[in-house]
Parts: structure tokens; C-alpha cells; sequence
């Protein structure tokens, strides 16, 4: 092993509840502030410290001593509930704020893409901050020509490369970011929730991309709640928990550890809050859970046996046509299948208000082996509106029987695939040869 290019040594962060969020500034606007700070400070030096002496400035630790090395060439995954410190050391690795204390040391050409709307210039044109991005990274202007014409490609934004990225939508302003903080050859390449924005063609995109700078011995920090997407890219992952770090390993050790521990999500997950339950004033999620088909609550299953996954929800105002749904997601961030309520006591029936459980059975012999990843929906029809779409709101695991009646049979090799059916076979014999 050689030495490390990034490490993180008892990093804090302290931050101030309550500061004010600031727009985007202008040009014109950075250049005043220049003329101006001089006299700002002065008069902080005059106010002094009143608020903190009067005890009204709360402050909060995003990080608490988190300690961390990574090898060249490594794809890491950073996880952890919203608040968790995830973005946080993203954004002190690439040097967008400084820790409270601690160190942090990175070795390397640093290609970041964190939320959308960090490192371009609102007032520049896509073309403007492609360069601007370039000659930040300490590219010539040959380096960038040579990668603009597949930057631009990638991004699918040609149309719009010469307008001022303040007017793209949030899906352009992804696609170019993400493509340029790839495509300029960073020696280390730190994304965060890169999935949360844009199509699936354009996800399946990113990840292929951050595959392929991983297989060039490039090193690639990962931070998403898309665990598939987490257990596909990254061979070891991060567990954070209130900025402290609570794991470290093989990223599907850690997966199940996360979702088997109630920081994220297994086979139950409540909403016992009717306000911040995912949904709106139509319909609200209360409840996600798997079970065996005598109404167990399970993490794991024999492949041999049914699978029965229930949404409960809350029906807040008659007069809509709703339709369950449920996506299943496999490791590997393959999309397995959707399942759609075709029951047809309430299809094309407008729901009256009241509480519902609506579940769906999915068959044994059906699925493969490995953990499966649910994503659970609600669909108003005429028109089409998600009232709420819950993402990886619970997970459970598919293991595969060695007695020898299951679809593996007597074989004992690996079996690839997302599903695994047991399908019927016959065979014709004849002793003497002839049929």
C-alpha cells in the first residue's frame, strides 16, 4: 500500500444555526465586496461579540473527530441519514470550507461535483465556465480545447453552450457540471447525490462514467442514499452517523449494517408524524413494510417462499383515482421490475378519504439471491401526479436454499441474472436412440 491521498485526521466542524443563506453574488457584486470588507471587519471589531455573550448564538458540530485514509484508485461510498455530516467533508475535501479542527490532506487534482449550483458562475456563459472550471484545475487552454467537444456531448447541453447558465434548468445545469468535473481528468473525483437530479439514461450515464475513471486508477468519492447505486460503484463505504463516523468496510457489509440498524431502512419503515410523512394535502405515506406470507415482519427470505411487501397510507381528500406502486431496485442498481395495484375493487374508483393498506405478493422461486431495494410510490391517474415517491424505503434480502429443490437444484456455481424463475423442463428419452 502506498501512501494515502486523502486523509482525514479528527476533522470537527462547527457550524452556527440560523446564519443567513446569501444569493449568488455577480461580478460586480465580488468586486465590490473586495472594496468593501475592509470596512465590514472594522465594524465587527466595534459590535465585538454581544450575541454569543447574551447566549443567543447556538451552534451545532457536523463532524466530531472523523478519522479516514484513502488509497489511490479506491471508489469510496459516504452514507448516512440527511445531517449525518456526508456533504460536509466533501465540501471541506474540496476546500469549499475550512474544518473547525482537525486536517485534512488530499494528494491530487480534485474534480468535485457537489449540489447543484457550486462551482460555476451564474453570469457566465456553459462555454465560459467550462474554461474558467479548466484553468481553476491548472489546465492550459489546449488541455480544455482537446476535452471540450465530449464534455459538451456528454451533457447533451449543445444547444444551449453559449447562454448563461443562470437560465439552464436544474437538469442542464447537472449534466454540464457533472460532465465536466469528470471528463477533466481529476486525479480524484468527489460527488455528491449526482443521482438526485435528472433522467435515468442520464443516471446510468454518470455511474458508467465514474466507472470507467475508477478502472483508470483514478480515486472517486461517492456520496448518494441510492444504496444500488452505492453497492454497484464502491467497494468500500462509510457509515456516518450525527458527524461521527460509526463504520468503515466492504461497501455491502456496511450497506446491510446502515439498513438492518434502523439508520436507514430494512423491512419496516413508519411515519408515525402524519405532517412530515412523505406526500401532500391529497395522500400521505404512513408505513413500508416485508413480510412472510403468515404476516411476519422479515429482512430475509427463503427464494423458495412468497415475499409480500404493504404500503399504509393516508387518503386525505376523496375524489382521486390512486394507484399503489412499488419499484424493486437490485445491488447492483439494476431496475428489477415495477409493480402497479391492478385490484380491481378500487381501479378507476375514486378513493373516499380514510386509511389504506394496499400490499402485493411477489412469488417464491421469482427473485434471485442478493438484496432487493424498494422504492414505494403513489400515482394519481388523469392526469398523472406522484403523491409521494419514497426512495429505497425498505429493503430485504433473497437467499438461496442448498437442499437441492429450490431453481439452483444441485448446482453450486454462481448464477447471474435478476430474477430467477422456476421454469418447468421436460425431457424425452428413448433407450435404443430413436425417438
Amino acid at each position: 500500500m502506498g501512501d494515502p491521498v486523502i486523509r482525514i485526521d479528527k476533522i470537527g466542524k462547527q457550524y452556527h444555526i440560523g446564519a443567513k443563506k446569501e444569493r449568488y453574488k455577480t461580478l460586480r457584486d465580488t468586486i465590490a465586496d473586495a472594496f468593501a470588507a475592509p470596512f465590514r471587519r472594522a465594524g465587527k471589531l466595534l459590535r465585538g461579540h454581544a450575541t454569543g455573550a447574551a447566549g443567543l448564538d447556538e451552534v451545532i458540530w457536523a463532524l466530531k473527530d472523523v478519522s479516514f485514509e484513502v488509497e489511490q484508485g479506491e471508489v469510496v461510498g459516504i452514507i448516512g441519514r440527511n445531517g449525518a455530516g456526508k456533504s460536509t467533508i466533501l465540501k471541506i475535501l474540496s476546500r469549499i470550507t475550512e474544518p473547525t479542527s482537525g486536517v485534512g490532506e488530499i494528494r491530487g487534482r480534485i474534480g468535485s461535483l457537489l449540489e447543484v449550483g457550486t462551482g460555476f458562475h451564474p453570469e457566465l456563459t456553459g462555454r465560459e465556465n467550462i474554461y474558467l472550471n479548466g484553468a481553476i484545475l491548472g489546465m492550459k487552454k489546449k488541455e480544455i480545447d482537446d476535452k471540450f467537444d465530449e464534455m459538451v456531448d456528454f451533457s447533451e447541453v449543445d444547444k444551449f453552450i453559449d447562454t448563461p447558465v443562470k437560465h439552464y434548468s436544474s437538469g442542464m445545469y447537472l449534466r454540464l457540471a457533472f460532465s465536466v468535473a469528470a471528463h477533466m481528468e481529476p486525479e480524484i473525483l468527489i460527488v455528491d447525490e449526482v443521482l438526485a437530479v435528472g433522467d435515468a439514461n442520464f443516471q446510468k450515464k454518470c455511474l458508467n462514467k465514474m466507472q470507467d475513471v475508477s478502472k483508470l486508477g483514478r480515486t472517486v468519492l461517492f456520496v448518494s442514499h441510492n444504496m444500488p447505486a452505492v453497492t454497484r460503484l464502491c467497494s468500500r463505504v462509510i457509515l456516518l452517523n450525527e458527524g461521527s463516523l460509526i463504520q468503515d468496510g466492504p461497501s455491502h457489509e456496511v450497506v446491510r449494517s446502515y439498513l438492518n440498524n434502523g439508520q436507514g431502512a430494512m423491512s419496516v419503515r413508519e411515519w408515525p408524524n402524519a405532517v412530515s410523512a412523505p406526500g401532500g394535502d391529497i395522500a400521505r405515506l404512513r408505513a413500508v413494510r416485508v413480510k412472510t406470507e403468515e404476516g411476519r415482519i422479515a429482512e430475509s427470505f427463503d427464494i423458495r417462499y412468497p415475499v409480500l411487501v404493504e404500503m399504509e397510507y393516508d387518503v386525505l381528500r376523496e375524489g382521486y383515482v390512486l394507484m399503489p406502486n412499488f419499484n424493486f431496485y437490485n445491488e447492483d442498481g439494476i431496475y428489477v421490475f415495477k409493480a402497479l395495484d391492478q385490484d380491481m375493487e378500487w381501479r378507476k374508483r375514486k378513493r373516499p378519504k380514510g386509511r389504506y393498506v394496499s400490499a402485493t405478493r411477489i412469488p417464491g422461486n421469482f427473485l434471485a439471491e442478493g438484496m432487493l431495494f424498494v422504492t414505494a410510490a403513489l400515482t394519481s391517474i388523469n392526469p398523472t401526479v406522484n403523491q409521494y415517491h419514497e426512495r429505497d424505503a425498505v429493503a430485504f434480502q433473497i437467499i438461496d436454499s442448498t437442499e437441492g429443490d429450490s431453481v439452483r437444484g444441485d448446482f453450486v456455481g454462481r448464477m447471474p441474472g435478476v430474477v430467477r424463475p422456476y421454469l418447468r423442463w421436460t425431457t424425452a428419452f428413448s433407450p435404443n436412440g430413436h425417438n
